[in-house]
């Protein structure tokens, strides 16, 4: 049964590795920051502009699960973690889901750090 939501957030963080990505991944759960992270394993295609410039790079892209009260924690641990200058992540709003998997996300989410 869906239920109604205003507290999840999906966050998109993109790595240039994947062994970068793993790691990302793997602490920001340890550390109850996230409840899942997704990566994609096939590596995306991005084109973007840097320093006035139109570039291209293979990524990973992570979907991390998480609640709107960790997103400035989360945040500063992936600036911390992660090798650009400028990391990707962008947060998005979850309305609805099912109500057993939101409820274990926010049991997730909501045990102490370690």
């Amino acid at each position: 049964m869906l239920k109604r939501d205003g507290q999840s957030r999906i966050v998109m963080v993109t790595c240039g590795t994947k062994t970068e990505a793993r790691r990302i991944a793997r602490r920001v759960v340890l550390n109850n920051l996230a409840a899942c992270v997704n990566i994609v394993q096939s590596p995306v295609e991005s084109v973007y502009t840097w320093k006035g410039k139109v570039e291209k790079a293979r990524e990973y892209l992570l979907l991390m699960k998480t609640a709107a009260k960790h997103l400035a924690e989360l945040e500063r641990e992936v600036g911390r973690l992660h090798s650009y200058d400028v990391p990707e992540f962008i947060a998005f709003k979850v309305t609805e889901g099912s109500a057993g998997y939101l409820a274990w996300l926010r049991g997730s989410v909501a045990k102490s750090r370690k």
